[in-house]
C-alpha cells in the first residue's frame, strides 16, 4: 500500500512517557488491562516439525555455529504479535514467537530469548547485548541509518477508537482527522515519530492540535481509552484488528494508515542477515511459513520473499 501522503505543519504536544505498571528491568508485561483478558493461543503447532538445513545453517558465522545459541532481545506486548496468555513469566505465543522459533530451527541453533522493553532493544543491538531483536519493529529510512533488518511480514500502522465512539470518522486517511483529539501510543514506535513528525499539520489546517500521550505498555494504552484519557490508539494493523475482534476489549478498528515492511533487527553490518534471509525464505518456501499466519489470522501480510534492507513503504 502506498503511504498517504502528508502535510507537515501544528503543535504537537509529547507528553513524558508513562512508568510501566507491571514487570520490571524495563520489560513489557504484555498483562491485559482491567477488565479484559488474555487471548488463548492457538492449539496448533505449524514449527514443530521444522528441521535445520545445512546449507541455511552453513551462512552462520562460526562463533554462532559454535555456540549453537542465538540471543534474542524480545519485546512482548500483545496479541498476535507476542503476548503472555498465561501471564507474564510464562511461556511467550504469538506470530513473532513462531517465526522465530522455526528460523531457529532451520538454523540448527537454539534461541535464547531475553524479555525486554520496545524501546530498549535497537540500541542495545549495536552494544551486542543481542544478536537480533524482535517486536514488530518496522522497517523506516531513520531506523536503516543504525540498524540492519531481514522482513518477514508486511503490518503498519493504524488506529482504533472505543467501540460506540464518534470522534473519528470510520477511517483514518489523514491526520487532520485527528486535530484536537489526544491520541495513545507506544514509547519509541513508529507511531510516535509519525505523530511528531507531523506535528505542524493541524496549525496548518486552521485546527486544533493533537495531543500524544505516550505508553511503555500496550495494557496502559487500552486502560487510558476505556477511561476516557485518549481518543485514539495509534497500534500496529495487526495488533489493533486483532484487538478489535475481542469483545471485551471495545474497540474498534479504523483500517490500515500506512503499511510498512517488518523485519528481524540486527546492528549494522551483522554477519547473521543472509542467514535470515534465507531460513525466511525456506519457511516460506516450505510452507511453514503460511501455517504460522493462517494460526495467528495474519495472512493478509504474508510476504512472497524475505529482504535485506528493503526501503521504507512510500
Amino acid at each position: 500500500m502506498n503511504r498517504t501522503r502528508l502535510r507537515s505543519t501544528a503543535v504537537l504536544v509529547l507528553l513524558p512517557a508513562l512508568a510501566l505498571t507491571a514487570c520490571g528491568s524495563g520489560a513489557t508485561s504484555g498483562a491485559a488491562p482491567a477488565g479484559a483478558q488474555a487471548s488463548p493461543a492457538p492449539t496448533d503447532d505449524p514449527v514443530a516439525a521444522v528441521r535445520r538445513v545445512d546449507s541455511v545453517a552453513a551462512l552462520l558465522p562460526a562463533g554462532i555455529r559454535t555456540s549453537g545459541k542465538l540471543r534474542i532481545g524480545s519485546s512482548v506486548g500483545s496479541p498476535p504479535g507476542a503476548y503472555y496468555p498465561n501471564g507474564p513469566g510464562k511461556a511467550p505465543a504469538g506470530q513473532d514467537i513462531d517465526i522465530a522459533d522455526a528460523v531457529a530451527k532451520v538454523l540448527g541453533v537454539k534461541p535464547d530469548r531475553q524479555d525486554a522493553s520496545f524501546e530498549t532493544i535497537l540500541p542495545a543491538l549495536g552494544s551486542g547485548k543481542y544478536d537480533v531483536g524482535t517486536g514488530n519493529f518496522g522497517v523506516t529510512t531513520q531506523r536503516l541509518k543504525t540498524v540492519d533488518f531481514v522482513t518477514y511480514i508486511d503490518d503498519g500502522q493504524g488506529f482504533a477508537v472505543k467501540r460506540g465512539s464518534s470522534a473519528v470518522g470510520k477511517k483514518v486517511t489523514d491526520l487532520t482527522q485527528l486535530c484536537g483529539l489526544t491520541i495513545g501510543t507506544g514509547a519509541g514506535t513508529t507511531f510516535e515519530s509519525t505523530l511528531a513528525a507531523h506535528k505542524d499539520i493541524c496549525a496548518e489546517a486552521g485546527k486544533k492540535p493533537y495531543e500524544v500521550k505516550v505508553y511503555s505498555e500496550n495494557g496502559a494504552t487500552l486502560t487510558a481509552l476505556r477511561q476516557g484519557r485518549i481518543d485514539v490508539i495509534m497500534s500496529t494493523i495487526n495488533g489493533l484488528r486483532h484487538q478489535a475482534a475481542q469483545p471485551a476489549a471495545q474497540t474498534t478498528f479504523l483500517g490500515e494508515y500506512h503499511r510498512l515492511d517488518v523485519g528481524f533487527a540486527f546492528k549494522k553490518g551483522s554477519p547473521l542477515t543472509k542467514a535470515f534471509r534465507a531460513a525466511v525464505d525456506e519457511l516460506i518456501e516450505n510452507g511453514t511459513y503460511a501455517r504460522i499466519l493462517e494460526k495467528w489470522g495474519t495472512s493478509a501480510s504474508a510476504i512472497d520473499t524475505s529482504r535485506i534492507n528493503p526501503p521504507e513503504h512510500r
